[in-house]
């Protein structure tokens, strides 16, 4: 059997190479989680563990939070729900001031109701943009690698609410 001429393979391999790079989509979401650790019915993230046990706050080192908060189209707490953020964090900061996030983004309603996007990084919540991975995903977002940036819309500390702003970019095919 012959071999093909060396000049040749390019011509077959460039083409191919371009259309399996070019399939991936890019898409880019903006949503808010509501974060209340506030204690009223409205509760959507409790401590777990902590030094102090589940009092602890979650402005201590150590302290784990297990999360299952409303996602929501707009900032508004009554704006349209299309997703849960459900997950935790853990305070990783010697100081106090900073917290590691791991949680999934389960999209309940709308255009990618069933897909979810998988999100970790450091929250250093006294910045006022932080960025975080998109390190996995279902569904719609199959295959996604991307990042967010998170800025904090609004914020009480000594209830501990806050409404957290998303601002997402992934590639996926």
């Amino acid at each position: 059997m012959a071999i093909p001429n060396s000049s040749f393979l390019p011509l077959v391999a460039l083409p191919l190479l371009y259309w399996a790079f070019n399939l991936r989509k890019q898409t880019k979401l903006v949503f808010y989680v509501h974060d209340y650790l506030s204690g009223q019915e409205d509760t959507s993230a409790i401590t777990v563990a902590g030094k102090d046990g589940p009092q602890t706050s979650v402005l201590h080192f150590g302290t784990v939070v297990a999360v299952d908060d409303p996602v929501t189209e707009g900032p508004d707490p009554n704006s349209k729900v299309i997703g849960r953020a459900q997950g935790m964090y853990i305070n990783s900061q010697l100081d106090g001031k900073g917290l590691h996030l791991m949680f999934s983004v389960i999209f309940t309603d709308g255009e990618f109701k069933g897909s979810t996007l998988e999100i970790q990084g450091a929250d250093l919540f006294a910045m006022k943009e932080r960025e975080f991975s998109i390190v996995s995903g279902t569904g719609y977002f199959r295959f996604v690698r991307g990042y967010g940036i998170m800025t904090t819309h609004f914020i009480d500390i000594p209830n501990l609410r806050a409404i957290l702003k998303l601002d997402v970019t992934v590639n996926h095919y």
